[in-house]
């Protein structure tokens, strides 16, 4: 999903009439883990109701091609949630659903190492998988009963192993900062998993979330917010130690070797129009995309603002619901409506998250929609506090105090949107009596989830369907 060489290339994404990516979200789970404040439910192994919803998704995902709305679609992502909960045949065929109807040239798994059963990830690469993301997130059995984990560091270890010799690209989550973790124990875990060979590692800050077990117990005073120092800390010592495996940072928690960037991710920073299905999973389209969609699968979907130019839709009909009436029409969504300056400023906000820095069409295109001067300003202010700083192409790229102090770079972009967002609720066929619109403030939702680094995974699952 490279860039395109100049200001009309991007603005062309504000008329794209498909997605270029595709998210399903599985809320399933076999517990639930005490930091996690993502849309997941905790589910008896068999249940019927995942089979049934994996299926629902399935049909959708139909639907959605044969309205032509896939037709661009490059990448595609199932997430949770626990997605192997499915068992093998069950994402097996999810898969296959998924890779007979898209061109995707790369369609990622995620998956947990105690439901990912012997011969999974082989059967997963046959049906179409071409990537596998497990959630490991530590190494140290200590710190995974601390975070209501349900598998141990053999476990992962041999998922990983597995995963690899299946032939699938490999990503594994690992999480710093974590009570009572160690400089050690977080060496340790980082140079575990690379030495099962993984091609790609996701790095997180322990963020604690209300309403999440962790959070309960900050708020009783039986645990204490985890130190951004000590987060800093450990983040640049993932740098170095991923460095020194020939892992690259791309992202601003995403390290990776030569070739194996996650594509699908990257979408999502750099303005892509994608697709989200499943219980609460979002979506971002251009308005001729969304207007397609309306008109050929979610007539519920409300007329856009003559300004809008890009739409943001989250799902809101629950998991049951899904299985039961897999229709697109039958789905109610939460909108969010954008005009040409937003988009350019999230854009900015977005791409400032890549270490590759601010494609020059993409400044272009903020000048002439939000006006050179103020852009300009805003650019300047990032480099004379040292956040941003010119490669060695002229690129606008993030420092690695921009890195460290994310909030201060993207909230500073992000300000250059100005204004306020319409928000409206939509119901499906048979569902109740559509909320009125209403104001949304400039900063909410996934952007506002955006800020710093410490929140990189709750925004890029906020982004396609954790939340």
């Amino acid at each position: 999903m490279g860039d395109g060489p100049s200001p009309n290339a991007w603005e062309g994404r504000l008329h794209a009439t498909a997605a270029e990516a595709l998210y399903l979200h599985l809320p399933f789970c076999e517990s639930k883990c005490a930091y996690c404040d993502f849309a997941s439910w905790v589910t008896r192994e068999g249940d019927p109701l995942m089979g049934a919803y994996a299926r629902a998704l399935g049909s959708q995902v139909r639907e959605l091609k044969g309205a032509g709305l896939l037709s661009s679609c490059r990448t595609a992502y199932l997430g949770g949630g626990t997605p192997s909960l499915l068992g093998t045949d069950g994402l097996s065929d999810l898969v296959r659903a998924v890779a007979s109807t898209t061109a995707a040239a790369e369609l990622s798994v995620e998956a947990n190492p105690e439901s990912l059963a012997e011969g999974m990830a082989g059967a997963l690469a046959e049906a179409g998988a071409t990537r596998v993301s497990l959630g490991v997130q530590s190494l140290d059995d200590g710190e995974l009963r601390l975070l209501g984990r349900a598998h141990d560091a053999r476990t992962a270890l041999r998922a990983l192993g597995d995963a690899v010799s299946s032939g699938l690209d490999v990503s594994c989550d690992l999480m710093c900062a974590i009570p009572r973790q160690t400089s050690e124990s977080w060496a340790r875990s980082l140079r575990g998993v690379l030495g099962e060979g993984v091609g790609h590692v996701s790095v997180y800050p322990l963020a604690i979330e209300d309403g999440t077990a962790f959070g309960r117990a900050v708020d009783e005073g039986l645990m204490d917010e985890p130190e951004d120092g000590l987060a800093a800390e450990l983040m640049e010592e993932a740098e170095r130690i991923l460095g020194e495996a020939g892992l690259s940072r791309y992202e601003v928690a995403s390290y990776a070797r030569p070739g194996r960037a996650c594509a699908h991710n990257q979408a999502y920073w750099t303005g892509h129009p994608y697709l989200g299905l499943g219980c609460s999973a979002s979506g971002m389209l251009a308005r001729e995309g969304y207007l397609r969609l309306r008109d050929a699968c979610c007539p519920q979907l409300p007329e856009p603002a003559p300004a809008s130019a890009r739409l943001r839709l989250r799902v809101l009909t629950g998991r049951r619901a899904i299985a039961e009436d897999p229709r697109l029409s039958s789905l109610s969504f939460e909108v969010e409506e954008l005009d040409a300056g937003q988009a350019a400023a999230e854009d900015l906000m977005l791409g400032a998250r890549m270490t590759r820095g601010l494609d020059p069409a993409l400044v272009s295109h903020a000048r002439l929609v939000l006006g050179g001067g103020r852009v300009q300003a805003a650019l300047d202010d990032c480099v004379a506090r040292g956040l941003l700083a010119r490669d060695g192409g002229g690129r606008l790229a993030p420092t690695h105090r921009g890195w460290l102090l994310g909030n201060e770079l993207y909230g500073t972009l992000w300000d250059l949107a100005g204004g306020e967002t319409l928000t409206s609720r939509c119901q499906g066929r048979g569902a109740p009596k559509p909320r009125p619109p209403f104001v949304k403030l400039r900063g909410g939702g996934i952007r506002h989830a955006a800020m710093g680094y410490s929140s990189a995974r709750q925004v890029a699952m906020a982004a396609h369907g954790g939340r």
